[in-house]
């Protein structure tokens, strides 16, 4: 069996992945040796350790040698949040890619540059292309960003999510991330209508990992904020204490 089917066959709904996101080659260790099938990385995670901000601003050439290093060090699948491609034409996209050895990746359908949603025709097409090209060897999570850019009211913004999530599914995608929505009922909506793998973001902890099986959700990610925690205990303890001359592994 590939790792790209094995990655696919874990998005079960109501028996979620889990993903809490890695960003480096260590990191992705430490995931696989705590026992979890799969490493995924977050984009604004990977871009801070390579010094740059989120939103495409790494250049797609060190971003792809991160993820050939995460991909590397360990054996479970790997998936890469890969922003919206880069740029990339959705055949040479696919060609460097898979070169990583990771067989997964997130596409979002906003503009980084712009936080303005992509026509939603648009990014079908894109999506099918990179499935054309792919075949089965790549597991594409598609990220909607209607919640997350606030796209009208709440009801236009449900609506919008529902047509995407139909639209990209449609084109080949094997899973769907309607990201910044929390709201138990909700995210409850979107799994029943929807009718497909639905991935969402654990946040900063209002709603537990029971919560979100118990909605059916088949994946669930953390994002940035695993690094964010590290790195804020990081700032906010060690290094001070250290300026100031204390243990810092005691406080």
């Amino acid at each position: 069996m590939s790792l790209a089917t094995t990655l696919r066959a874990l998005h079960v709904p109501g028996t979620p992945l889990v993903l809490p996101n890695a960003w480096d080659a260590a990191s992705a260790r430490m995931v696989e040796q705590a026992g979890f099938p799969a490493v995924a990385t977050s984009s604004n995670a990977t871009a801070a350790i390579l010094g740059y901000d989120d939103g495409e601003q790494a250049p797609v050439d060190e971003v792809l040698a991160a993820a050939a290093q995460v991909a590397r060090s360990v054996s479970v699948p790997v998936t890469i949040d890969f922003e919206r491609g880069y740029r990339l034409p959705p055949g040479e996209l696919v060609e460097r890619f898979t070169a990583t050895g990771a067989v997964g990746l997130n596409l979002e359908d906003s503009d980084p540059a712009t936080g303005d949603l992509v026509d939603p025709a648009e990014q079908a097409d894109f999506l099918a292309a990179i499935r054309a090209a792919a075949g089965t060897e790549l597991v594409v999570n598609a990220r909607i960003d209607a919640f997350l850019r606030k796209a009208g009211s709440p009801e236009e913004q449900l609506r919008t999510a529902l047509d995407r999530a139909a639209r990209y599914l449609a084109a080949g995608a094997d899973c769907v991330y309607p990201i910044g929505v929390g709201d138990l009922d909700l995210i409850g909506t979107l799994v029943k209508e929807i009718g497909g793998p639905v991935n969402v973001g654990y946040g900063q902890g209002a709603n537990t990992l029971a919560d979100y099986t118990a909605q059916g959700v088949a994946r669930i990610s953390f994002g940035p904020m695993v690094q964010r925690h590290l790195y804020g205990k990081l700032a906010g303890t060690i290094l001070p204490a250290v300026a100031a001359d204390r243990n810092p592994f005691t406080e």
